[in-house]
């Protein structure tokens, strides 16, 4: 008889008392399931009506096991906790509750004193690597790391969106106890970790749920990845939202930022999973979750989530930096400046609008907090899926435009965001990277090619073969950030100024953001705007011109009291009623 299923959801090997494991696997199409222990041992599961198979065993931490399945193939658990190798080694039991946490008092910090700073666990050596980065990250001014994807993946180097283990944290970053200890490391100097979870597809290598859970998948709704992942199941739900659970309770993330939520077709999924999480916090505790979303869906701010990542903002400002209008860029072409002004002074610039395809997305959003978007020159995405990665560094000809730029990043009241390396200016690039092999791999490579053969600089296939080998493990190396470099004169003037911007946000902007609103925007002049805040009792204002000539302003007429000017002499010529060109001015506005 199977044995009673408490909380079937919870799905894996789960460590009982009195050293046994409950193994559970949802296997709905599969007529039987044993599960293999170290040394080849076989113990038959149980199946229950519901799909369901299960069994109690007298196994221990550490013990590594598979699923054979129809007494034919041996998969490893969907649900693993850790793998023994990669994606298709064996699993491994673990126990939760073994790792001695040091920071036992830490509640997290509130979402208005986030600083992100989102970086590749892989690229700065693992887990332990990261851990070598923190002081010098509070010292900067930052509040929270964002680990990209730690789901297991096949190989050693992928960005994180190719897994398919999704409770297993990648095996050659290190042991799950290594990741807690990174956690606990970042809670004991003031930081907060948030984690990329993937819950919208699954990687192209290590997938076993297709030949024995074909309704996981809804067969008749496909994405980028193939067929969409089914929500509309109790069992998928649970799988996912089980997940998110394990990150905020048994890891302690402070929070979590789902990928590509509009390739999720069940929003009600979100909501329930924002609830379960909420609700199973202990008081005080802050844990926030962010979204990633085209579909700009306001609503789902108002409530469930804190954020989402305000790709718009990005978009537009790199348009006006770069002048680059190809792809997606080309939605913020033209008028890029009303765009801008609408983002700072809305949140989101498409709210229900066409873009160049005739498509409407979005929805209003300048009820929103400020904080209710994060904000960010550059990230994983917008360098990476670049066909060389480059760095906005080496984009903008002037520097002094993407320093203006810049103080809008640190200092408006959006959540601001960097990018591993940007705050000292780094160099290398930030490639796409995989280690995929045999046919995968050159599928991955000229799929890759191909992506940018609508691109005039790479219109033949000789242009396009330069373009970087995804699985070359040199792609991986080269864009690993030289951080030996940061003393040097170009990017230590850098760093001192996002340092000292950070640490204006922190003395003067975080402590209004309680009730910050958004009071509007207006052009003032092609490439610059004017835009307004509400951030308790005053008035924040930036005056943005990314433009090279000087402009005369109409409204002259407010007092202010200066928090920064991205060039010397800024505050001089805005008293006489000018805005330089390539600066941006950010003071507290006091009418009279």
């Amino acid at each position: 008889m199977a044995p009673e299923v408490i909380d079937s959801g919870r799905h894996g090997a789960v460590l009982l008392e009195q050293g046994k494991t409950r193994f559970s696997l949802w296997a709905p199409d599969a007529r039987s399931v044993a599960v293999e222990l170290d040394g080849g041992h076989r113990h038959p599961l149980e199946k229950s009506a519901d799909g369901w198979f299960l069994a109690e065993l007298p196994v221990s931490a550490g013990t590594r096991y598979q699923y054979r399945i129809d007494d034919d193939l041996l998969v490893p658990d969907p649900a693993s906790r850790a793998q023994s190798g990669d994606v298709h080694s064996p699993s491994v039991v673990v126990d939760p509750q073994a790792y001695a946490w040091q920071s036992t008092d830490w509640l997290g910090r509130p979402w208005r004193e986030t600083v992100l700073y989102e970086l590749h666990v892989g690229l700065l050596g693992g887990y332990a690597g990261v851990e070598k980065h923190l002081p010098r990250l509070v010292e900067l001014g930052v509040t929270a790391i964002e680990l990209m994807p730690l789901n297991e993946f096949p190989g050693a180097r992928n960005w994180g969106y190719d897994g398919v283990l999704p409770y297993a944290p990648e095996a050659s970053y290190g042991t799950p106890d290594e990741l807690k200890h990174l956690i606990d490391t970042a809670h004991g100097l003031g930081l907060m970790v948030f984690l990329d979870v993937v819950y919208n597809h699954f990687g192209p290598d290590g997938n076993y749920l297709g030949a024995y859970a074909k309704d996981f998948f809804n067969h008749d709704l496909h994405t980028p990845w193939g067929d969409a992942i089914d929500f509309r199941r109790r069992e998928v739900r649970d799988f996912f939202i089980d997940n998110a659970l394990m990150w905020v309770n048994d890891y302690r993330f402070d929070g979590l930022r789902l990928d590509a939520v509009h390739a999720i077709s069940e929003r009600d999924f979100l909501v329930e999973l924002a609830e379960r999480v909420r609700a199973s916090l202990q008081p005080g505790r802050h844990v926030h979750l962010v979204l990633e979303n085209e579909n700009n869906a306001s609503s789902l701010l108002e409530n469930a989530f804190e954020a989402q990542w305000n790709d718009d903002g990005h978009n537009v400002l790199h348009v006006l930096l770069t002048g680059e209008h190809q792809g997606y860029y080309a939605d913020y072409a033209s008028d890029a400046t009303a765009k801008l002004a609408r983002c700072l002074g809305q949140g989101f610039i498409y709210q229900g609008n066409a873009n160049r395809h005739g498509k409407s997305r979005g929805e209003p959003s300048g009820h929103l907090s400020p904080t209710a978007f994060v904000l960010f020159l550059q990230n994983h995405d917008q360098t990476g899926n670049r066909a060389f990665g480059d760095r906005l560094v080496g984009l903008v000809e002037e520097p002094r435009a993407l320093r203006a730029a810049t103080a809008v990043l640190l200092l408006s009241p959006m959540i601001p965001m960097l990018f591993m390396g940007e705050e000292w200016g780094a160099k290398q690039p930030f490639l796409f990277f995989t280690d995929h092999h045999g046919e995968l791999a050159e599928a991955v490579r000229e799929g890759r090619r191909g992506e940018f053969s609508e691109f005039a600089e790479f219109n033949d296939e000789r242009k396009r073969a330069l373009i970087p080998d995804p699985n070359a493990e040199s792609t991986f190396e080269a864009s690993r950030p030289d951080f030996d470099a940061v003393g040097e004169p170009e990017h230590a003037e850098w760093h001192a100024l996002y340092k000292s911007l950070l640490a204006l946000r922190h003395a003067q902007i975080v402590p209004n953001l309680a009730q910050a609103k958004m009071l509007g925007a207006e052009v003032v002049g092609d490439k610059a705007v004017v835009a307004r805040w509400q951030l308790g009792e005053r008035v924040l204002r930036i005056e943005l011109n990314l433009g090279a000539e000087a402009l005369s302003l109409a409204d002259s007429s407010a007092a202010f009291e200066p928090i920064h000017e991205s060039i010397d002499s800024a505050f001089d010529a805005r008293a006489k009623g000018q805005l330089q060109g390539l600066a941006a001015l950010v003071f507290w506005e006091n009418r009279t």
